[in-house]
């Protein structure tokens, strides 16, 4: 009876053949995990801090504190792999605002402002580091070989993500103007 089905029909318009149907589920499993991962620092950092954040308010957050050392907008823009720095500002002004981050203004410095994290941050990224310790790492500990397989799978999205990169710029410099380009004015940034 169950003869009469037809086969389970895996192609779509991203995946015509084997090789894009790999490439296809590659990208639907990585924006799943990409979603997830945003719930995640989403809901970890509201349990911290007791206030609602975004996920990039929480990857601002973290990527200042690293190293210990102030970071300019442009730095963490380079760090996190983003290039829209309207909305890594925005993240800036909100943690700003709560505490979380203050501005540092080095004399003799062209491009003086930078922002490192408030003795409340360093609370709250312990608090999250914590919770993370307790509820994320005990979890993910427990797949066999987990270690092994991270350390592939960050080198593998490594390639992968320039790659990504690679094909992006070569489509900038390729398409014609947007909509939106036009008028636009400059992005430089005041740091």
């Amino acid at each position: 009876m169950h003869d009469s089905f037809p086969p389970f029909d895996r192609r779509w318009h991203l995946g015509k053949n084997d090789e894009e149907l790999a490439i296809a589920d590659f990208e639907y499993a990585l924006l799943r995990c990409v979603e997830s991962f945003n719930t995640w620092q989403q809901e970890c950092l509201a349990a911290a801090s007791g206030h609602k954040m975004s996920a990039t308010d929480n990857v601002v957050l973290h990527v200042t504190r690293m190293n210990e050392r102030p970071k300019t907008v442009t730095e963490l823009a380079r760090l996190m792999n983003r290039d829209d720095l309207s909305n890594i500002k925005y993240s800036i002004r909100k943690l700003l605002d709560a505490g979380l981050l203050e501005k540092v203004t080095e004399s003799g410095r062209r491009k003086g402002t930078r922002y490192r994290i408030t003795p409340e941050g360093n609370v709250l990224t312990e608090r999250f580091a914590e919770l993370r310790r307790q509820q994320l790492i005990p979890s993910i500990g427990s797949i066999s070989g987990i270690r092994q397989r991270l350390e592939a799978t960050a080198g593998t999205l490594n390639l992968v993500g320039g790659i990504y990169e690679q094909a992006a710029r070569m489509i900038a410099f390729h398409r014609g103007p947007l909509e939106e380009d036009e008028g636009a004015e400059d992005d430089e940034l005041a740091d």
